[in-house]
Parts: C-alpha cells; sequence; structure tokens
C-alpha cells in the first residue's frame, strides 16, 4: 500500500504544474519523503536481519561464540527499533500527518497555576526543540504575577499531531510552592488541548453568520513584537461555544486567517471527541481542572516522580521531563491507545 502511495507521489511530483499551489506542493513532498524514508527504513532493516541470521549460523557452524553474540544483540536492537515503528505506524490518522495547535490553560489557583502553566507550556517548547519541530506562540495571556493564565502555540514538523494528540488532557503538578512564605506544599493543575492545524484535505464548513469576531491591542508584557494597533484578533464560535484568539502578527488581517484555522482545527477535534466519547474516558479526561481528571502527575515533593495515570509510564528524572523528555510517555500513550483499538 505504502509503495503504491510513493509511486502516485513521483507522478504528482513530476507534474510541472504541482508548484502553482506551493502549500500543496509542500505537503506531497513532505508526504512524499516520509514514505521514501519509510519504506527505505523496512528494507534496511530486512536486511540487516537477513545478514544478522545468517552470521549467527555461521558462528554456530564455526563454533565462534563472540560471532552469535555480537549477531544477537544487534537483532535486539533491531527488534527495538520495530517496536518504534510499530507505533508510527499507529500515526495513520486522517490529520495524523498534520501541524499541531496545543492550548495551556491554568486550572484555579491564581499565582501557583499559572507558574505551573508556563512550565508546561516551556515543557512542550523544549519538546519541539528536541524533535526538530518549530514552535510558535500564537496567543498568550500573562498572570498578574507570574506565569500565564493560557498560551496557544502551533508546531510545525513530519507527524506532529500525530505524536503530540495524546497530551489532551489535565496535567497536576505536587510541589514545595515558591509563592509562599511558610513552604508549604501545593498541587496545581493545567489543562493541554491539541488538535490538528487543518489543510484542504479535510473539508470543515464555518458559517460567517456564527462568528463573533473581535479585536483587541496584544496582552503580552512589553518588547519589539507588542503591538500598539488593536490587530489582535479573537473569534467566538458561538454555536459551539469556541474561543480561539492570535495576537503573533502585526497584521489583524493575517492574525485573524491564524485564528480561523484555529478555528476549524478545535472544530474538527471536537467531532473526533464526539466519535470517540461513547468508546473511551476521554471526556472525563478533558472535563475538569482538578482532583480526579489528571492524565498525568509530575510530584517534586516529598520525591521525585512522573507518572502517566492512562499508562503506568514512570520516571524519577522530573526535571528531564519538564525539559522536554517526554518522547516515552508519548510512546506509550500510543502503544495504550493500539491496545485500546485492537481489543475494541
Amino acid at each position: 500500500m505504502a509503495v503504491k502511495r510513493l509511486d502516485e507521489l513521483n507522478a504528482l511530483v513530476e507534474d510541472p504544474d504541482l508548484w502553482n499551489d506551493s502549500e500543496k506542493a509542500q505537503a506531497i513532498m513532505r508526504e512524499r519523503n516520509r514514505l521514501e524514508d519509510q519504506i527505505g527504513a523496512v528494507r534496511q532493516i530486512e536486511t540487516d536481519i537477513s545478514d544478522h541470521s545468517e552470521m549467527i549460523e555461521m558462528g554456530e557452524a564455526e563454533g565462534d561464540d563472540s560471532i552469535v553474540a555480537e549477531s544477537e544483540t544487534a537483532l535486539q536492537a533491531i527488534k527495538i527499533d520495530l517496536d518504534k515503528r510499530q507505533l508510527e505506524s499507529m500515526l495513520s490518522g486522517e490529520a495524523d500527518g498534520n501541524d499541531a495547535f496545543l492550548e495551556v490553560n491554568s486550572g484555579a489557583g491564581g499565582t501557583e497555576a499559572q507558574d505551573w502553566a508556563e512550565m508546561i507550556l516551556r515543557m512542550y517548547l523544549r519538546w519541539a526543540e528536541k524533535r526538530g519541530f518549530k514552535a510558535t506562540v500564537l496567543d498568550r495571556s500573562d498572570g498578574e504575577e507570574a506565569g500565564i493564565k493560557s498560551a496557544t502555540i502551533q508546531i510545525s514538523g513530519d507527524m506532529a499531531y500525530g505524536w503530540i494528540k495524546t497530551e489532551t488532557g489535565v496535567h497536576r503538578l505536587v510541589r514545595i510552592s515558591p509563592y509562599d512564605s511558610n513552604a508549604r506544599r501545593h498541587t496545581s493543575f493545567a489543562s493541554v488541548s491539541v488538535s490538528p492545524v487543518i489543510d484542504d484535505s479535510i473539508d470543515i464548513e464555518i458559517e460567517e453568520k456564527d462568528l463573533r469576531i473581535d479585536t483587541y491591542r496584544s496582552s503580552g508584557s512589553g518588547g519589539q513584537h507588542v503591538n500598539t494597533t488593536d490587530s489582535a484578533v479573537r473569534i467566538t464560535h458561538e454555536p459551539s461555544g469556541i474561543v480561539v484568539a492570535c495576537q503573533n502578527e502585526r497584521s489583524q488581517h493575517k492574525n485573524k486567517d491564524t485564528a480561523m484555522s484555529m478555528l476549524k482545527a478545535r472544530l474538527y477535534e471536537a467531532e473526533i471527541q464526539r466519535r470517540e466519547d461513547a468508546a473511551s474516558d476521554a471526556h472525563s479526561e478533558k472535563s475538569d481542572i482538578g482532583w480526579g481528571h489528571a492524565i498525568r502527575s509530575y510530584v517534586l515533593h516529598p520525591y521525585q516522580m512522573v507518572k502517566d495515570q492512562r499508562t503506568a509510564c514512570e520516571t524519577t528524572d522530573s526535571q528531564g521531563v519538564l525539559d522536554g523528555k517526554l518522547d516515552p510517555f508519548l510512546e506509550a500513550a500510543l502503544a495504550h491507545r493500539l491496545e485500546d483499538s485492537q481489543e475494541s
């Protein structure tokens, strides 16, 4: 199937009119390059398995245990690589290859919760950097004293949405509060919502009469990129109650275009969520920013531990996770989703 699709993409690339639509051309090239890499990797794995199997047979025939041990170690490494590629094969949903919008909102608790929301935002920015993805802050509402009330970023890169989509939910922090003069332990919450950037392959209809569009001045903390005019845009989709905002650009027109893309993404994700609610507990994960709904806990006191409640994946390297080492949790969540789909 993948080889047939690659042949189709190669034919499209040879069309001289392809680059008349640069966005479509870039999407085709990304898919083509991804398939080329995947097919090439599978063929290389097949060759390596064959080669090491022959080496084991030769080593056993000659009584050379070192050759056998070396090839068995290589085969174990190949198995680990295959397991990761099986997870990657799950990234075949309608929007998995797209870029992603990720929104962080602080829970109740004022400065403490807002500081936690900013820590979460930083975690995803660092994860994107480690992955080689581009992350752009589209909207940010700062807290009165520290942290953020909310922020929206766009993560751009190969399969960005597919990798990050399982992060939707409530994230719980336990630590000694730096804002408590009595150095007491506090529990804080922040919610994360992930949706795909919608391209022309996914049709989302939005009627103009359903929209309320407001403009306002950027609420940034200062600096050269803060708007000096009311160019920031907030769009409310009244039938669903979804609100999106963008203040990244100086141009009101560009901010409106980006906000409309964000709205399409949220509406798409809402529709997918409605389809999945009957077969999963994802709705309860997103319902309240508080006790009983956390998908992951980050404990910094009295011990160091990050644990995902859905998969039981955990680590004592809490600082590493907050610095963007999220891949073990993302892989475990994808594997968990694979198991659920196979059982159903």
